[in-house]
């Protein structure tokens, strides 16, 4: 499952770096296209329910106060 392997990837990063290396940090290319898909699917409504808990295991608090 993507979902798991972005937060796993972000999380992996934060705990074995230095603060300024996660400052400057960026998520994998594919990560990103994953995450704007799923963020401009849902914009538009046409996300599924393992999409949806995809983005929302991503973006947990930034989902759940718009429901």
């Amino acid at each position: 499952m993507i979902a798991t392997s972005a937060v796993d990837e972000i999380i992996d990063f934060i705990a074995s770096e230095n603060p300024n290396r996660v400052l400057e940090f960026k998520a994998s290319e594919a990560t990103r296209k994953r995450v704007f898909k799923l963020v401009d699917r849902s914009k538009t409504g046409q996300l599924s329910e393992k999409e949806q808990a995809e983005l929302d295991h991503i973006f947990p608090p930034l989902n759940h106060p718009f429901k």
